[in-house]
């Protein structure tokens, strides 16, 4: 019959509580770890919108200016049929040559602006490609982040190191997608 109270250690079960009770229990390293990535992730996200929001901001501009370019060429159409009715007209007399250089210079006016509207809408144009050019590798970043936390969910589940520094991985590799995004767009 075993005694009360009397307790057989061995040198290994001491070996262990000292572990445990010195080491941050996998689970703790992992629910930090997938708070990091989740944070990373949220930041990625909130940059990858925002880069649509401008690009589609600038594409506004860039239709806007276009329609007003438009509707100034199509004045510019207007007065330049004007003038040259008025110059097949079949008498010339100074109210028609009056009327033909006011036609002209509203025409060249109008030109003017026609094309500074264009470049404009280009200029627009440009703008919005430049905004979306990080989008696709903070996409990329975001879904390798994802990647990362759905690992480090199933490293916590089945308590396997390697998926662990698989996730550890994944979440290097999408914070430096996150990176290249702005730094070579």
């Amino acid at each position: 019959m075993a005694e009360e109270g009397i307790e057989v250690r061995g040198a290994h079960e001491e070996a262990l509580e000292h572990a445990v009770e010195h080491r941050t229990p996998m689970a703790q390293e992992i629910a930090l770890f997938s708070a990091i990535l989740a944070t990373l992730g949220a930041v990625l996200s909130f940059l990858g919108g925002h880069t649509q929001n401008e690009a589609l901001l600038f594409k506004n501009d860039a239709v806007l200016q276009k329609a007003r370019a438009s509707d100034v060429w199509a004045y510019y159409q207007a007065e330049r049929i004007k003038q040259h009715i008025t110059e097949a007209a079949p008498t010339q007399d100074a109210k028609t040559a009056a009327a033909i250089a006011k036609y002209h210079a509203r025409s060249d006016d109008l030109q003017r602006q026609a094309q500074a509207l264009d470049a404009k809408s280009e200029r627009s144009n440009e703008e919005a490609a430049h905004a979306l050019a990080p989008h696709t590798k903070l996409s990329l970043a975001v879904t390798m982040i994802q990647i990362a936390i759905a690992l480090a969910s199933i490293a916590a589940l089945t308590r396997k190191r390697w998926l662990l520094w698989g996730a550890g991985g994944f979440g290097a590799l999408g914070a430096v997608l996150g990176a290249l995004a702005y730094l070579l767009p």
